[in-house]
């Protein structure tokens, strides 16, 4: 079994040594490390992989044994087992192409997670998900029940014991009680390369401005529509000859892969947010 630990803090020197002097004493092997410094911020950040065979305290005790050395150091930290599958829910509108990309990902064990939940505002799809065994619950939303329907929402989430969310598609802007509860952990993907082109129609957009490439970003969801921190982003060449629909289609091919990449991400636990930005580790 491995543990992954994540640090972040104001840079100083020798925090990389004493992380994995605090390793080595206890038996620790280090299977992946790796490092940022934002040196306009001074800020450090760190992800380590280590092996738990051989590690002389048991599970229970390495949680207390890295806060103490956390407070010593003065570092933020996360630490993750990787036995623990987050739980995952998907919210998809009419377009299915990313929950099916998603769960067929699953379903081969790219994503190392459970996914007991598909939501979605509309029928239509409802055969998507129970192809794959997947429990899928209309919620239809409407002016008049936006949310009320967030409240039912929340309840199935919290139901299902969920870790992350992930708008496939998702039509609906969330509320910022919603976006609270689950801070930096509602992955979008915003069908351009942002932050061009935000908002509504943003192929339509591209196309009357004779752009050359069309892009797509999956970012976590913030109250600042369409602007919270970037998990991944990628573009794709078109030409004067592209009408709409070419942008559409082409468009739609990135959006599974960059969606795939930010949730891979998200799981493996290879992401640090800080201020509106993120570190991304490889």
């Amino acid at each position: 079994m491995l543990a992954t630990l994540l640090v972040w803090c104001p840079d100083r020197a020798g925090l990389v040594a004493e992380v994995a002097q605090f390793l080595f004493v206890h038996g620790g092997n280090i299977v992946d490390a790796e490092q940022h410094t934002d040196s306009e911020r001074g800020v450090f950040f760190q992800r380590v992989v280590f092996e738990l065979d051989g590690f002389d305290l048991s599970r229970a005790e390495i949680p207390g044994a890295i806060e103490a050395l956390a407070q010593s150091m003065g570092f933020d930290h996360a630490l993750h087992f990787s036995d623990e599958r987050p739980r995952m829910a998907i919210f998809m509108s009419r377009e299915p192409h990313c929950t099916y990309d998603l769960l067929a990902r699953w379903r081969v064990g790219e994503l190392a997670a459970d996914i007991p939940l598909v939501v979605s505002n509309h029928p239509d799809h409802a055969d998507v998900a129970e192809h794959f065994g997947v429990e899928f619950v209309h919620l239809p939303v409407t002016p008049d029940t936006k949310l009320a329907q967030e409240k039912v929402a929340l309840d199935l989430l919290a139901e299902h014991d969920v870790d992350v969310v992930v708008l496939a598609r998702y039509m609906q802007i969330l509320s910022p009680h919603f976006v609270e509860r689950y801070q930096n952990r509602i992955i979008n993907i915003h069908h351009s390369f942002l932050p061009a082109f935000v908002g509504a129609r943003p192929y339509h957009q591209a196309h009357e401005r004779g752009v050359k490439i069309v892009g797509v970003t999956a970012h976590y969801v913030t109250e600042d529509l369409d602007a919270g921190p970037i998990l991944a982003q990628d573009v794709v060449d078109v030409s004067h000859r592209d009408t709409v629909e070419d942008l559409v289609r082409k468009g739609r091919d990135l959006e599974k892969v960059v969606l795939a990449r930010a949730v891979r991400a998200h799981l493996e636990h290879r992401v640090l947010v800080y201020e509106n930005k993120t570190v991304v580790f490889s």
